[in-house]
């Protein structure tokens, strides 16, 4: 039985779709917020998300970054937007399949289906990642540092995101600048340097040596959680 969590601000909707979904085999989860939708995707590990776009507290779109941050399932939207610049938006942003309302319930489910043949199995990501007295919660994009929130700046975040995604394996500094700052990145090694080090300076118990942020110089960064 495949898992399913249906996100969506309308509760006639979402009861409905609960209905149908557990009438066809597949064991529901239901959130009406973002919020929730986040805690349930990281708790819960549904094998397929079903999100809707407009929601009363933070956007779809956060709700889709939130959990590309750390897992790979299959996001698809079902949204009353139908006009093709959102479509676009939602798939580069990371979701895996745009569905419109009205729509048709056995459409529905065959691409809930199909969205769960292409997934890859098991990926064994984790929402929170523990690193000493740091706490990385890759679905809500925060940092906890001895239970206090860390104020990272976008890039910062988007540095430790990466390094955090591929912890204990070595990230090197033109696929880090890429994926941070863009493809027109990959020789800026300046800026590696000094966000690096701010990073150090607010995460780490003694920057000048550091446990998690460690440099392999000539090649790239590794974050390591002993």
């Amino acid at each position: 039985m495949s898992r399913v969590l249906v996100v969506d601000d309308e509760p006639g909707l979402v009861h409905a779709l609960a209905i149908n979904l557990r009438a066809h085999d597949w064991e529901v989860a239901t959130a009406l917020d973002g919020r929730h939708a986040l805690d349930l995707a990281a708790s819960w590990h549904p094998d397929v998300v079903l999100l809707d776009l407009g929601l009363p507290d933070v956007s779809g779109m956060d709700v889709i970054a939130g959990i590309r941050g750390w897992s790979r399932m299959p996001i698809v939207v079902l949204s009353a937007r139908q006009h093709g610049e959102d479509k676009v938006e939602a798939l580069d942003a990371g979701a895996d399949d745009y569905v419109t309302k009205p729509f048709a319930m056995n459409e529905l489910l065959a691409r809930l289906r199909a969205a769960v043949r292409r997934a890859a199995p098991g990926d064994g990501s984790e929402a929170v990642v523990q690193a000493g007295e740091l706490t990385i919660d890759l679905a809500r994009r925060r940092v906890l540092r001895a239970g206090r929130e860390v104020r990272l700046t976008p890039t910062e975040w988007a540095i430790v995101e990466v390094l955090v995604r591929n912890r204990g394996r070595l990230v090197g500094r033109r696929q880090l600048l890429q994926e941070v700052w863009g493809p027109g990145y990959g020789t800026e090694t300046g800026y590696l340097r000094v966000y690096t080090a701010q990073l150090r300076r607010k995460l780490e118990p003694d920057p000048a040596h550091p446990r998690h942020i460690l440099t392999q110089p000539g090649m790239g960064y590794v974050f390591e959680t002993t």
